[in-house]
């Protein structure tokens, strides 16, 4: 496999002088000695074509050189420059470009349905790779990206619900999840001279068919540990109140009736609604 050759094209302003020059004769030649016009029109159709093989080369832009199928090297220098015009000239852009995929539907390590989108930071490192070792090196990228976010997101699970052994998901693991990412498509561009610069997730989300289960579901595992740590604090006040009447002696209770005490305190605890409290107005065991 061959590699990115530097090319150095001749000084374009030069050659442009010379050429005018020799065309700016020729045609003097021909009015004033129109006896030697078969010598001077050669040199002038010579002098045009060669002018030919003029170009710019913009900042980070770069020229790959073929030569009847034979490459000669990349121009990568901006400037003003000439070369032999029978030389065919491919332009590349040098400069960073962005890819926003849009979100695609793949399935997660547990088999769920999921939407997952990246932005992709790259460029053209390897002019020769880019021009000639694939086809249409930008449809390329699209392409891959698109493969390696598939592969990415059969790794991992989208959270760990399903999967409770599961220590990076693709919800809480991002730094993880983007460096793995940036690691594969590395790999997968690498073959057409890209280099990546940034890859990174920037969408994620259920699918919509499963969506709103999983929305339920996520709602009732934060009820359900909001509930868990409402009555572990209730029969922490529950005791201390058990304790406190017992140490001080204001009240004796034996078993049924702390049994009820404890009932009434988790009810006010641990009730959605404020307790309506009932007065006694008899004795206190009527």
């Amino acid at each position: 496999m061959k590699n990115e050759l530097e090319f150095h094209g001749k000084n374009g302003y030069l050659m442009v002088a010379i050429w005018v020059v020799l065309s700016v004769a020729s045609v003097l030649g021909m009015i004033l000695y129109q006896q030697y016009t078969y010598l001077y029109i050669p040199v002038l159709c010579i002098s045009l074509f060669c002018m030919v093989g003029l170009a710019v080369v913009n900042p980070n832009e770069a020229l790959v050189l073929v030569l009847f199928g034979k490459y000669k090297g990349t121009i990568k220098e901006n400037g003003f420059f000439w070369f032999n015009p029978l030389v065919v000239r491919k332009k590349l852009s040098l400069r960073a470009r962005n890819f926003d995929g849009a979100p695609i539907k793949v399935n997660d390590s547990v088999g769920n349905p999921i939407m997952i989108g990246l932005v992709l930071v790259w460029k053209v490192e390897d002019t020769f790779k880019a021009a000639f070792d694939v086809d249409e090196y930008e449809h390329f990228v699209t392409v891959q990206s698109d493969a390696a976010l598939r592969k990415l997101a059969g790794i991992y699970p989208y959270d760990n619900f399903e999967d409770q052994k599961a220590e990076i998901t693709l919800r809480s693991g991002v730094d993880e999840v983007n460096e793995q990412l940036a690691r594969e498509l590395v790999e997968r561009l690498d073959i057409a001279g890209i280099k990546v610069i940034e890859a990174r997730i920037n969408s994620l989300a259920y699918a919509s068919e499963i969506a709103g289960a999983m929305l339920r579901r996520q709602q009732a595992s934060a009820v359900v540990a909001a509930r868990s740590k409402i009555v572990e604090g209730a029969v922490g006040m529950v005791q201390m109140a058990l304790t406190q009447l017992s140490e001080k002696g204001i009240i004796d209770l034996d078993e049924e009736r702390k049994a009820a005490m404890v009932s009434n305190l988790m009810v006010v605890l641990c009730s959605d609604v404020s307790a309506q409290p009932i007065v006694n107005a008899g004795t206190l065991h009527n």
